[in-house]
């Protein structure tokens, strides 16, 4: 809570028409915490990943959409194959084989 003198000022979300951003402190490890709002503002949550890049002196954090939500329900799957480690390798090879080419 952030105070001066005797006044209250954490509630505050706008300030002469113009919106807050939230502020927030990195600890000796380097670590921020993102106030609930942004990450429900963008339905980040526990275990999901973000793109971190510097533009000139900012830095911009980008949630990465999982590739399993993406794609849920997009392929049917007739049949399992009984050893899917082989099943992998052979995959990889014609992969490769083809990139021979």
């Amino acid at each position: 809570m952030l105070g001066v003198g005797k006044i209250n000022i954490s509630g505050i979300k706008n300030l002469s028409g113009f919106n807050m951003s939230p502020i927030v402190k990195v600890d000796k490890k380097g670590r921020v915490v993102l106030p609930k709002s942004v990450r429900e503002k963008v339905k980040l949550s526990k275990g999901n990943y973000l793109k971190v890049k510097v533009e000139g002196k900012r830095i911009v954090m980008e949630p990465l959409e999982s590739i399993a939500d993406k794609y849920f329900g997009a392929f049917k799957i007739a049949r399992w194959p009984e050893d899917l480690d082989t099943f992998m390798v052979e995959v990889i090879k014609r992969w490769w084989s083809v990139q021979d080419t």
